[in-house]
């Protein structure tokens, strides 16, 4: 190599290896010292960042995940979910590792030329979910009308949301690339779709555990070795345990009696809180719904008659509550004449989303759903505002009022704590009118009797020292000052104590096995004589026929057959099982009806199968493609997650 180098012919060359050799050392020196770029490519708001190559954390050219953004989405998937705030930060990280992985599958779709603009996301507007909103009859709303839409649907500006959904488009796009080889031929079709779609009819026995559990029946020399034996099971069986001391107040009993709000704090409050009194655009309504599937209807066609048979009565001039009372089969709005109230942006199906806010108001429009035909009329619309004082005041003085209350029980409570601390519980009590209460031992799971609410009070007085100076915490209707006076280390039972403890995990752990024993004598019994009755009347189990159910057909005290029992399906009728472990119980099966889907039914539902299949496969193709570009970037070191952010480390890991 060194002469292959030394020859004049080989300057060319000579350069290409200088630059390899630099590109490596430079890729050694950004793996070798980790964060050596981190503060250049970090800012306080970043959550992470994901370079595309090797070269971009060198030229500090990465993509960055924001934190801001985490934040904004975390809070609407807590808010969509109907989630409590403190799920948040397993949200934030849940999203923080979704984005991060979008900003990885978009490097690889750049890096093979998969990339939408501009006109991919104008298509998708006119031609996609949101089409008939934005562009009713082919007419743009307005850029205010679009702004607000996407401010009140997803708090963006309309920049960052067309951004978002132009690397959508991009992603799916790379998506199709991977996939575009998938294929399935017609015969795993047909074969999918008959297993798919067999149906079979069996009568069962079942052998309780419940029953079995009675059929236990240990000495109590039995208990004392099993007790003895797992001594170290019950070495902590006895938890821990506390005393607690305390008084506790009322509000009512906080001096100074109820806090007065001025107009002058009401004003300060909504002027802080305007974001609070927004209110986006929203409709009133009213539908009648002519249900397909699951309502009188027997076909779609038939459902469809009957709405725009509704349709010319009310436009002939028949009145809208009357009908909807006699024909709605949305039987909650129906009594009400079809009154549906007023509805947000995004609160309906997008069919009669699109509807409610596009067509003129006070006209009939039948739109299809999911649900079948509505019959709607749109009676009032409400542009976007803002709630004005005068509205919102009361409720303002009343959260205000709250707030004082608690802020005064909680200095009350600090007040009491803190005069505690100098002359202890009983003086402090007595100075004040209050009563001193000592608990028995509790648990940490254990309840305060005298108290409304003692879970507080307990968590707290488990985190305290034993003596430690009083605390206080909230009790559901004011608060209680407390000390730790005793504390029972956890510890194992005597025997005598803990016996029906005993005699209970005995036959827990008994159970399974008695229970595939008796299963599997059943089965044999079963298999000997040809009867399955006869043989469950020998075991005392009962004998229970099903419905005709398919693969995920449910069957009491079986299960999901396809889950539980998935030979079934591959057995001649008249066939009796082996041994069925169903949890709860066991069972033993006999086949006597089975339907196979004809021919016909196979070809008319060949395309549908074939979709559903590609479907699937083209799923774990792509899963599989998202894992793999995952993992490279990982160990290229081309996800840096910004430690100061990130503090609980997800799937991907910091650095």
């Amino acid at each position: 190599m060194i002469r292959f180098l030394q020859s004049k012919d080989n300057r060319i060359v000579k350069a290409i290896f200088i630059v390899i050799i630099g590109a490596a050392v430079i890729t050694m020196v950004i793996t070798l010292i980790p964060g050596i770029f981190q503060d250049a490519a970090t800012t306080s708001d970043t959550y992470a960042t994901v370079y595309p190559h090797w070269y971009s954390r060198f030229t500090f050219s990465g993509e960055k995940v924001t934190m801001t953004r985490v934040q904004e989405a975390a809070q609407q998937q807590l808010q969509r979910q109907r989630l409590p705030d403190f799920a948040l930060p397993y949200m934030v990280q849940r999203v923080g590792q979704q984005l991060i992985l979008q900003k990885v599958l978009l490097a690889q779709a750049y890096s093979l030329g998969i990339q939408a603009n501009d006109d991919d996301v104008r298509s998708f507007l006119h031609t996609g979910q949101y089409g008939e909103l934005l562009f009713p009859n082919g007419q743009f709303i307005g850029e205010d009308k679009y702004k607000n839409f996407i401010q009140s649907q997803f708090n963006m500006s309309t920049d960052a949301f067309e951004k978002e959904l132009r690397e959508g488009i991009t992603i799916n796009r790379l998506r199709s690339f991977i996939t575009a080889g998938v294929t399935v031929n017609d015969n795993e079709i047909r074969e999918q779709y008959r297993k798919q779609n067999v149906k079979i009819k069996f009568d069962y026995a079942v052998i309780s555990s419940d029953d079995l559990r009675k059929e236990i029946k240990p000495t109590d020399a039995e208990l004392q070795a099993f007790f003895t034996k797992n001594a170290a099971r019950y070495a902590n069986a006895v938890p821990e345990e506390r005393k607690i001391s305390y008084f506790a107040f009322t509000a009512n009993q906080v001096p100074g009696g109820v806090p007065q709000v001025s107009q002058q704090e009401v004003q300060a409050y909504y002027n802080a809180h305007q974001a609070d009194y927004q209110q986006p655009e929203q409709a009133r309504s009213r539908h009648i719904l002519i249900k397909f599937p699951g309502g009188a209807a027997k076909t779609d066609a038939e459902a469809k008659v009957k709405a725009e048979d509704i349709l010319k009565q009310l436009q002939n001039g028949a009145n809208f509550a009357d009908l909807a009372k006699k024909d709605s089969e949305d039987t909650g709005s129906g009594a009400q004449g079809g009154e549906l109230g007023f509805a947000k942006h995004g609160m309906m199906v997008p069919e009669f989303d699109s509807a409610i806010f596009g067509q003129k108001i006070g006209d009939y429009k039948i739109v299809k759903t999911q649900y079948g035909y509505h019959i709607i009329q749109v009676e009032e619309r409400q542009a976007a505002h803002t709630q004005p004082l005068n509205e919102v005041a009361p409720s303002i003085q009343v959260n205000l009022i709250r707030q004082k209350e608690a802020a005064a029980e909680s200095s009350y409570a600090q007040s009491l704590a803190n005069e505690a601390a100098k002359n202890g519980l009983e003086k402090t009590a007595a100075a004040h009118g209050l009563q001193v209460v000592t608990t028995p031992s509790l648990p940490s799971t254990g309840t305060i009797s005298g108290l409304p609410d003692g879970t507080q009070v307990i968590a707290k007085a488990f985190a305290a020292q034993k003596g430690a100076a009083p605390a206080f915490a909230p009790t559901g209707e004011g608060y209680a000052v407390f000390q730790v006076t005793d504390i029972t280390a956890p510890h194992a039972p005597t025997f005598a104590n803990w016996k029906d403890h005993v005699a209970t995990d005995y036959a827990n752990e008994r159970l399974p096995q008695l229970l595939q024993e008796k299963t599997k004598q059943l089965a044999d019994k079963a298999h000997a004589s040809g009867d399955l009755a006869k043989a469950a009347k020998e075991m005392g189990a009962t004998v229970k026929t099903s419905d005709l159910v398919g693969d995920s057909g449910q069957v009491p005290d079986f299960g999901q057959v396809g889950s539980v029992a998935p030979e079934l399906f591959t057995m001649n009728v008249g066939s009796i099982s082996g041994p069925i472990n169903a949890q709860r119980t066991g069972v033993v099966a006999k086949l006597i009806d089975k339907q196979e889907p004809t021919a016909e039914e196979i070809t008319k539902n060949l395309d549908q199968t074939r979709e559903q299949i590609l479907d699937q496969r083209r799923e774990e193709v792509f899963g599989i493609y998202v894992t793999s570009a995952e993992d490279r970037f990982k160990k290229a070191k081309l996800i840096q997650i910004n430690a100061k952010v990130a503090k609980t480390p997800g799937p991907l890991g910091g650095e």
